[in-house]
């Protein structure tokens, strides 16, 4: 069996694209990305994509357009990758079952909270406002399969904690908790790959 095939999905500027890049490229990871998809056409993603030399698509939504037509879109763009997983790591976007049943079981998400905490977007803006206001001192990372329509709650690959310091700024919890991401998602593809039948 040759490396897997990877599509990754991102809405930004792809700094957690580009661990997942580097793995490859390292041999870490025994994968290859073999596609990078964003909504945003001027997303930083699909620049590394490009210096990558991985095929960098933009699937824009159309004014109006329902988001079951819109998904089926990306759904058939991305099936003609031949993934066999497909990687949001930092896709802002939520996914119909129009998406989803296209690859039950290979839809991977990043989310910047622990299991159950801070679902949706600015999680780690949210988890900081609750440090500063006493509620909270520690956040962290997960990676978890996406099943169905609901919001970072799907069957969790793994996690990892992130201490919120009391000389903590935004910036660097931020930092921390990117930091993990990175690691965090590409130890768990390869678990993931290494567990996938051949």
């Amino acid at each position: 069996m040759g490396p897997g095939r990877l599509v990754v999905m991102a809405s930004g500027s792809g700094s957690n694209l580009q661990s997942v890049l580097d793995a490859c490229a390292d041999g870490t990871l025994a994968a290859a990305v073999v596609a990078v998809v964003s909504d945003r056409a001027e997303a930083g993603a699909l620049a590394r994509a490009s210096r990558a030399g991985v095929p960098a698509i933009h699937v824009g939504a159309q004014p109006g357009e329902p988001r079951a037509d819109y998904d089926a879109r990306l759904a058939d763009v991305i099936a003609g990758f031949g993934p066999d997983l497909v990687v949001l790591a930092g896709w802002m976007r939520l996914l119909t079952v129009g998406f989803l049943g296209w690859f039950p079981e290979r839809v991977i998400n990043l989310h910047p909270a622990r299991p159950g905490e801070l679902p949706g977007a600015h999680a780690i803006e949210r988890a900081w406002q609750e440090a500063i206001a006493g509620e909270r001192t520690i956040t962290g990372v997960m990676v978890h399969l996406v099943p169905d329509e609901g919001v970072d709650d799907g069957p969790v690959l793994a996690t990892a904690d992130v201490a919120i310091r009391p000389d903590d700024t935004l910036d660097s919890l931020t930092a921390r908790v990117h930091e993990t991401e990175h690691r965090l998602l590409v130890d768990t593809l390869k678990n993931v790959m290494q567990r996938s039948p051949a």
